[in-house]
């Protein structure tokens, strides 16, 4: 079997009608991405040459925060954005020559819509929460798919540290460092809830099992 045919048996099968897996053709193409390829149809890119420096469970994780992104449904789109704030521009230019006032205010008006949204949608802060929550997304994936939340946690974070070392815009380098610690802060929540529930129970089986989950 196939690496992208390996990842294609991740997929949850609510999407695997509509989710594809290739490899990227891009030049210097990010490890892994997600775009829309048509209406209803979403494709995940891997760039397998770096892909493959990864461990297989460091690859599952990276996988399933992208079908994260799907579910969570924070891929970008061809939006109307771009198009909507030319005419807006192009539209305020020409009444400017024959100076119809409403017409200008409503060529101005789009394009500020346009810019808003523009902007919301590139927004940082917003980028880096839809990320964080892709994330949490995918331990949710990997418990479903078998792993232990310990496990889960430790193979995100694992790859999450590579990607950091690997970066060298400060930019991109500073988005997963924030990941890592938000990571890092749901798994010591798990790990307090998990002990809190195995204090409320007296029984032993159950202590020992969450001892060895998360020691």
């Amino acid at each position: 079997m196939s690496e992208l045919q390996r990842l294609k048996g991740l997929l949850p099968p609510e999407l695997q009608s509509w989710v594809f897996v290739e490899a990227s053709t891009a030049v210097d193409p990010p490890l892994i991405t997600c775009e829309e390829i048509g209406r209803d149809e979403i494709e995940i890119q891997v760039d397998l040459v770096r892909w493959e420096q990864f461990a297989l469970d460091q690859r599952n994780l990276l996988f399933w925060h992208e079908v994260g992104r799907i579910q969570n449904d924070t891929i970008p789109r061809d939006g109307w954005e771009m198009a909507a704030l030319a005419i807006g521009l192009g539209g305020a230019v020409g009444e400017l020559w024959v100076q119809d006032g409403i017409l200008l205010v409503l060529a101005l008006g789009l394009s500020g819509f346009a810019g808003y949204r523009l902007y919301k949608k590139n927004n940082a802060e917003k980028r880096l929460q839809e990320a964080i929550d892709a994330d949490e997304r995918a331990i949710a994936l990997a418990t479903r798919f078998g792993y232990s939340l310990p496990n889960a946690y430790k193979s995100l974070g694992s790859a999450l540290k590579i990607l950091i070392e690997q970066t060298p815009k400060k930019r991109q380098r500073a988005k997963y460092e924030s990941r890592l610690q938000s990571l890092r802060r749901s798994a010591a929540k798990a790990k307090a809830k998990a002990n809190k529930g195995s204090e409320a129970s007296p029984d032993v089986t159950s202590s020992s099992r969450s001892e060895n989950v998360y020691g």
